[in-house]
């Protein structure tokens, strides 16, 4: 069973930045998906951010292209999502995700994902 852990929430301003960073109990380069989704309350997940394996399959949500910026330290076992220029839409709990097969990270849909982290809370004020 692989364990997530996400780190780096909180409550920033409209226009601020935040780093959000996963900690997986396996080596994060043996999964073939990394991602980020997100949920705010009374509205269904939906993806943020993916990355394969090798890094070289990177897509985002069209909500956040240009902002945010997914990326792994695979010697630390740790995928990270920076997130800059936020707006109070960006507000909602954010979860790490790892899959264990597949291809077309960012296509899949969210069953394809084996492990979830619990989340950590990001607010963005007007």
């Amino acid at each position: 069973q692989v364990q997530l852990v996400e780190s780096g929430g909180g409550s920033v301003q409209a226009g601020g930045s935040l780093k959000l960073s996963c900690r997986a109990s396996t080596n994060t380069y043996n999964m073939r998906c990394m991602g980020w989704f997100r949920q705010a309350p009374g509205k269904e997940r939906e993806r943020v951010a993916t990355a394969s394996a090798d890094g070289d399959d990177i897509a985002y949500a069209d909500s956040v292209k240009g902002r945010f910026t997914i990326s792994k330290d695979d010697a630390k076992n740790t995928v990270y999502l920076q997130m800059n220029s936020l707006k109070p839409e960006d507000t909602a709990m954010y979860y790490c995700a790892a899959a264990t097969a597949g291809i077309w990270c960012g296509q899949a849909p969210q069953d394809f994902y084996n492990y979830w982290g619990q989340g950590t809370q990001v607010t963005v004020s007007s």
